[in-house]
């Protein structure tokens, strides 16, 4: 029953600091009702024999391992009887962040039975306690704690998958380790770990490491014989080498050895062909090995160093961003320039660069450019070609030539007053007797030869054009033209004179037009390896049969409503983008066919169904299906991303 009581309660203040006066009456108390339900709730915690939630977070606060380090006696109270039951269940543990001095005792028995449950067990009784169904300890979280040393029982657990030891104070590891050989993942970051055991090397499962931020001098040359490794993070040590045989490490994409003391990379590196991302910054590297086998290679962090020459970088064709800042570079090669023809970032500030190329402007796809701190006199009039360009950094160089309004008017008008220039230039090399009465040239709409020879390009993005003659394309013939892009115009059909460089070109761009065909001619395209027709009309493709070299296509914001049947015939195809479309169905059997394809994204269509099927595609690295009708895979299964979509999807197959 709830006690009433007759009192006269005190003043309070009011809402600005005068006093408030409550009226006297009946007011219905409940602490007596509220304090029962609380005892009541401490009696059931305390026969769990889990301690009461508030009492565990004002023990954890009052706890500090700076300040106190546990005893034993209270590492081992942090293992209750209600997490025991738990990872029986689930076969997870979490013991992060509980300021543990040494791992709990009862981990090591937590799937112990007694005695008399053995002697009296009956297999008619189906219970949660039932220890035949128990889960074997697969996940295994310490991180963000204060242990020292990790006790060699841990080799019990040979099921164990995940182990998590971040964060803590550890700088040995047990031999025993070697005998978790179904590991896959493994965190080792921010500890004091000097020294790997070799039994270590014999976790032939281990395909994500990271040993980042420890006090590593040295790798075993036995580091080499975990191959299926897929990242591995070995910054913030003290390596002066890499083990001789890294390039038998295949599989990795990421590879992190940033913030150590390399003097040099193994030659043996470019064996890793899977690379996507390399990162070396804060080293004493002075040069870089030839990386032309790297062909899957996308970003390069080799910022602070002591490199003087830049790579070549031929073949790595994927290649998107470079950063070489802070180096000792002098200058940028033509030959650097032809070989990336997809580059996005390039960040080349606080080096002692003093002339850039003409050719810079093969860098059609060229979004930021950093050249700060460098000693730049001049910038090449073909700079302004890059249409793409919308960052340009130059601040710190000693121009002679550019007015210091114009470096400080932003990146569009630098760029234009160098594509001004440059027509001024061509009109004056052309009609030279004619300068007098030329002071003003018209703005030129089509490139001549000059601009293409020097951009290996057709650069006629954002003219408002709605045709090209033909003259044009026969110019782009005699530069040895490889790039056509005509973005953002008003064409409604493809201009026929495109034939004439079909055998040449290897990026065609006609995003953002009105094309509701297009031409059967596109199949001549044999060294097509990109083509963008998005944001136009189209709603079908001609046979694409004959282009057996396209790697990226993008058929976003059109009127598709499936993906055409061609598209399966492009054996090379690595990304699909067919967003904002009307596609209805997912063909698992057409994608199949499609080898190599690791980016597809059906974003904003009319899908209904995903067929369970996909999740078996493992060479998709990157599915995008949001915008979508369909109800399964649930919108919080798509934001963790395409591994929990594809595991979510193969999951739910029949078997």
């Amino acid at each position: 029953m709830c006690a009433c009581a007759l009192y006269d309660p005190p003043t309070s203040p009011g809402p600005r600091g005068s006093p408030r006066l409550r009226p006297r009456g009946f007011v219905i108390s409940y602490r007596s009702a509220s304090a029962q339900r609380a005892r009541q709730s401490v009696r059931i915690w305390h026969a769990l024999g889990m301690a009461k939630p508030t009492e565990v977070r004002m023990r954890r606060k009052m706890i500090h391992p700076i300040f106190h380090l546990q005893s034993e006696r209270e590492d081992d109270e942090q293992l209750t009887k209600g997490m025991i039951n738990v990872v029986r269940k689930t076969g997870q543990l979490n013991l992060s962040g509980r300021a543990l001095a040494t791992v709990p005792k009862g981990v090591f028995s937590m799937y112990d039975i007694g005695k008399d449950a053995v002697a009296n067990f009956d297999m008619s009784k189906d219970t949660e306690e039932n220890w035949w169904s128990f889960k074997p300890l697969t996940y295994l979280d310490c991180s963000s704690n204060v242990l020292t040393d990790i006790p060699t029982d841990i080799k019990l657990f040979e099921d164990l998958t995940v182990l998590n030891l971040q964060d803590n104070n550890l700088s040995t590891l047990p031999e025993s380790i070697g005998a978790l050989k179904k590991l896959t993942k493994m965190n080792l970051s921010r500890n004091k770990i000097a020294s790997l055991p070799r039994e270590f090397y014999s976790l032939g499962e281990l395909q994500h490491l990271n040993i980042a931020h420890n006090c590593l001098e040295k790798l075993g040359d036995e580091f080499v014989d975990m191959v299926m490794l897929q990242t591995l993070d070995l910054s913030n040590n003290l390596l002066t080498s890499l083990p001789t045989g890294i390039g038998y490490l295949v599989r990795v994409t990421e590879f992190n050895v940033s913030h150590n003391q390399l003097t040099e990379l193994p030659l043996d590196i470019s064996c890793m062909r899977a690379m996507t991302k390399l990162d070396v910054t804060h080293n004493n590297l002075k040069s870089l090995p030839n990386m032309s086998d790297m062909r899957k290679l996308h970003v390069i962090h080799a910022q602070h160093n002591d490199i003087e020459d830049l790579p070549m970088f031929e073949g790595c064709d994927a290649l998107q961003e470079l950063h070489f800042g802070n180096n000792f570079i002098k200058a940028v090669t033509e030959e650097f320039c032809e070989n990336l023809p997809l580059l996005k970032i390039l960040d080349l500030r606080d080096n002692k660069i003093e002339e850039l190329p003409d050719k810079i402007a093969m860098l059609q796809h060229l979004i930021r450019l950093d050249l700060t701190n460098n000693e730049l006199t001049a910038l090449p009039n073909s700079l302004g070609l890059l249409s793409h360009l919308q960052n340009l950094q130059i601040e710190g160089n000693k121009f002679r030539h550019i007015r210091q309004d114009l470096l400080k008017a932003g990146t569009c008008r630098l760029l234009k007053h160098l594509r001004d220039k440059m027509d001024a230039d061509e009109s004056i090399r052309l009609s030279p007797s004619q300068t007098h009465t030329s002071l003003s040239p018209e703005p030129r709409i089509f490139p001549d030869k000059y601009m293409m020879r020097n951009s290996r390009a057709v650069n006629l993005a954002m003219k408002e054009i709605s045709f090209v003659p033909d003259e044009v394309f026969k110019d782009a013939l005699s530069a040895d033209v490889h790039i056509v892009d005509i973005s953002k115009n008003k064409l409604l059909e493809v201009p026929s004179g495109l034939q004439i460089v079909a055998e040449n070109v290897s990026e065609l761009n006609l995003n953002t037009n009105k094309l509701k065909t297009l031409p059967s001619f596109i199949a001549d395209f044999t060294r097509l390896q990109y083509l963008d027709v998005g944001r136009n009309q189209l709603s079908d493709l001609p046979d694409l049969k004959g282009l057996p070299n396209m790697r990226e296509l993008i058929l976003s914001f059109n009127a598709f409503t499936s993906v055409p049947e061609c598209v399966y015939s492009l054996e090379k195809l690595e990304i699909l983008l067919i967003s904002d479309n009307q596609v209805r169905k997912i063909d698992v059997d057409g994608l199949k066919r499609l080898q190599r394809l690791a980016t597809l994204d059906f974003t904003n269509n009319s899908i209904d169904h995903v067929p369970f099927e996909l999740g078996l595609l493992k060479q998709i690295r990157c599915v995008e299906l949001k915008g979508n009708s369909f109800r399964q895979p649930r919108y919080a299964i798509l934001e963790q991303g395409t591994d929990s979509v594809m595991a979510y999807l193969r999951d739910r197959i029949p078997q």
